[in-house]
Formats: C-alpha cells, structure tokens, sequence
C-alpha cells in the first residue's frame, strides 16, 4: 500500500509524524515476520505557511524525513491558495499514484489535497474528523465539513465527533474512534521539552507567568480589538510576566496600528519557537491565553488552565471535561477569568478517553487490515 500524507501548515507536522512513527514500526514488524503487507509512506508539504528555518526545525524535531514532494504555494486568498494546492498537488498523485492520501486538521491544504484526490478515484482518510464549531464564518469550518463528506476513513478524536458524523447521516464503517494523534507527539516529546533551556532564555520562572497565542482575525486584523487585547494583556503582565510568540499577522498589525508604543515592558514578545520549546513554555506557564484550538486539546492533558478568547470550540471535550475556558470574545470576561485563576481558582479537568499516545498504531492498523 503506498500512503501519501500531507502536511500544510505548523499543527499537521505534529499529526503526521506519530503516524510516520508507527508506519514504520509497522513495517519493521512485517521484516521481522515475514507476514503482512508493507506500507509505503511519503509526506507531501504544501508550502501553504513555510518559513525555511522553522519548517527545518519541525521536521528535525519530529524526527519526519525531509518531505518527498515540495509544492510552494505560499499564501495568496483562500480560492487562490486552494486552486494552487490542487494543481500542484495533482501532478504529484498522477505520477505516484497512492492507494491512499492521509489529510490532517482543518486547513487548506486539507480540502484542497482531499478533492484533488477524491477526484482521480484515490481514497482518503482525515485524521481529527469530525469536529465542528457550527460557526461556518470560520474558513476551517467549511474545510473540516467538505473534508469528511468525501473521505472514506474518518479518524475521530473525540465523542463529539463520533455525533457529529453520524448526525451528518455519514456511514457507522467509516467512522474510527482512535484518540489524538497530536497526543502521541505531545507524550513523545514531554521528556525531551523537559530538557530545553526556553525559561532561562527570557527570564522565566516555572509557574510564574502566562503564556498568549492570539492569531484569529477576528482578534487581531481589527484595530480596536487588538488595541483592546493589548489593554487587557497590559493590566495582567502588571500581576505576571507574559511571554507571546507572536505569528507574523498579529505582529505586523501591531506594528502598523502603532499599538506597539503601548506595550507593558512585562510583556516579551517573541519569534515563533520550535515545538519543543514551545511545550516546555506551555507545561510550565501559570496560565495560558490563546485563540488556538490545538493548544486547547494539549492544556487539557497536561491538566493546564486555558483561558479561550473564541465564543465557540470544535474541540467541546477540552470545556466539558478539561481544563479549558471558554469566555467568548470579551475582554473583560477573559480578564476576570484569568484574575481568578492567578488568585488560585482552577478548574479541575480529566483527560479524555483514548487519548494514551497510541492513536497512531490505531490508524495504522485499521489501514493495515484493509489492505489484508
């Protein structure tokens, strides 16, 4: 069986790499044996969000082989991104012909490589299937719906995606229940974020600070609300030390509004950081602020307080079960959250079933057995 899985933007590297793991540990079972099939796997970068030096550190950190094919489509809006996708990504599947393209998440590059692929008669598997916002403003939202319309396995991540699907009318033998993939890279690599030296680079101490992701448009491409985001975040670096890797939107907003002049020196602003680095800031902040939906499944398991500046969740788990907040897109509601949480006021959370760091070696054996 040969496997195409692609990768377009920073979230899917962490999802396709357990996966890549345990191919692997699936063939090497097949050497030892003399039994079953051989998978072959490749892995496809979209180029929909690259920067040289980061993808570099990604694929070194997760232990992924350098991609096998490289489209470079760059930005663009979101029809001419997905179009250029699909052209790309066409010659690609016309030449190697897969038995199966593997898409992850929610982004363009996964309905665009979905339909290039369904298409031209090859099947496909979404890995996080299933979620849903039930906000269609969201552009994810459209992709995660149109992406698992026309995949043949669905690989859910949690029970809300199960009922989703099925009240969606789609078929009970294309629906998997298998836990999170981006879990497995999260137990994976703890020990080794352990190890990094990131508190002591910006003056940090563990417990003692919070950590901001914000990278919605609908926080920081408007002028008022992100003069408003940096109000908030300038009483609450008052009480702590805020460390915020920045995404390059939400910093050239910044700069160009002129919001930058009012800046609490508490607040460090930084390059996005290497996934590693990025767990240990994460696994050792007081607190986390963010507009990310991966950052809400990984808090969750690590039993993390997050504050969530969005007024819906695909991912309802991390709110019912989990450590997440969910306060809207309020301000001044976030604030009081985060105040009480500092003050010593945190939510008591479990880690949602199957999410044990073998989400992977499911998929692979579900895989596996349809092609025996």
């Amino acid at each position: 069986m040969k496997i195409i899985s692609v990768v377009g933007a920073r979230p899917n590297f962490m999802k396709v790499a357990p996966i890549h793991l345990a191919i692997i540990k699936h063939n090497n079972k097949v050497d030892e044996s003399n039994s079953g099939k051989k998978i072959i796997h490749k892995i496809c970068h979209t180029g929909q969000h690259y920067d040289e030096k980061m993808s570099k550190v990604f694929f070194d950190e997760l232990e992924l082989p350098k991609p096998d094919f490289y489209l470079g489509v760059g930005g663009g809006t979101h029809a001419q991104q997905t179009a250029n996708i699909m052209i790309e990504f066409e010659k690609v599947l016309v030449t190697e012909k897969p038995d199966l393209v593997i898409v992850v998440g929610d982004v363009n590059s996964t309905i665009a490589c979905s339909l290039t692929a369904c298409k031209l008669n090859i099947k496909i598997a979404h890995v996080e299937a299933g979620l849903r916002s039930f906000d269609r403003v969201m552009p994810e939202e459209i992709n995660r719906i149109l992406t698992d319309s026309i995949s043949d396995y669905l690989f859910v991540t949690e029970k809300s995606g199960m009922e989703n699907l099925k009240h969606e009318g789609v078929d009970d033998s294309k629906i998997h229940f298998v836990g999170h993939v981006m879990i497995d890279s999260l137990i994976n690599f703890l020990p080794k974020a352990d190890k990094s030296n990131i508190l002591s680079k910006f003056s940090l101490e563990k417990n003692n600070y919070i950590l901001v992701t914000m990278h919605r448009p609908s926080n920081v491409d408007v002028e008022q609300r992100l003069s408003d985001l940096i109000d908030m975040l300038n009483r609450l670096a008052t009480h702590k030390k805020i460390v915020f890797p920045i995404h390059p939107r939400t910093k050239k907003n910044i700069e160009s509004f002129g919001i930058n002049r009012k800046v609490n020196s508490n607040i460090i602003f930084t390059e996005p950081v290497g996934y590693i680095d990025f767990i240990r800031l994460m696994k050792d902040a007081k607190l986390i602020l963010t507009d990310s939906g991966g950052i809400q499944e990984e808090s969750t398991f690590m039993g993390l307080q997050c504050v969530t500046l969005r007024t819906t969740t695909e991912r309802p788990v991390t709110v019912d079960i989990g450590t997440n907040h969910l306060v809207g897109d309020d301000f001044n509601s976030a604030e009081m959250v985060a105040m009480q949480i500092l003050s010593g006021l945190n939510k008591q959370g479990e880690i949602p079933d199957l999410w044990d760091g073998k989400a992977a070696e499911r998929i692979v054996q579900i895989l596996e057995q349809s092609i025996n």
